[in-house]
């Protein structure tokens, strides 16, 4: 459904259902639906609540980015959300890197295996698990900076209208 519109058309969520964790750490916040016009409709929604993911996931990075120095080159994903193609792309598009998608997107459980089978001495080293994960599919941005910008604004103006000022 997400994939028919070219924009949120300034539609913003935040799933802030249990407050806001890093980088805000305010537990008193509640979700918020922003930026909802006559012009509204489902798909904007979905696309928002779509889109608020691969915005956390960049304030997470920016976290890491800020307190370590290092931002990184790829992100290497898993799990169901993976499934989602448009989500995959403005992972990339926000982030402004690639996006490796595994064939296996259940790496969770493949990693208990992965640590059992190095404590049994099954695999040599943990750099041969490497080459033992495929890559299904690599989603390279291909968002102007500009637009980025822009959305990105939007995406920080609807979390700061979500933050309660802690007393």
């Amino acid at each position: 459904i997400a994939n028919s519109l070219n924009s949120n058309d300034g539609v913003y969520i935040v799933p802030a259902f249990a407050g806001l964790g890093a980088p805000y750490w305010n537990s008193k916040c509640n979700a918020i639906i922003c930026g909802l016009t006559r012009g509204s409709n489902k798909k904007h929604i979905i696309r928002a609540s779509l889109e608020s993911i691969a915005y956390q996931v960049n304030d997470l990075l920016e976290c890491i980015k800020k307190d370590i120095g290092v931002f990184p080159q790829h992100l290497n994903v898993d799990g169901g959300a993976t499934n989602n193609s448009f989500l995959m792309q403005f992972q990339a598009d926000i982030l402004g890197f690639n996006i490796n998608k595994p064939v296996n997107i259940e790496t969770t459980a493949t990693g208990a295996g992965y640590l059992a089978g190095l404590a049994t001495g099954f695999w040599e080293s943990s750099e041969s698990l490497v080459s033992a994960r495929k890559v299904d599919n690599v989603f390279r941005p291909n968002m102007n900076k500009e637009k980025r910008k822009n959305i990105w604004s939007g995406w920080k103006n609807a979390v700061n209208r979500t933050l309660i000022k802690e007393s």
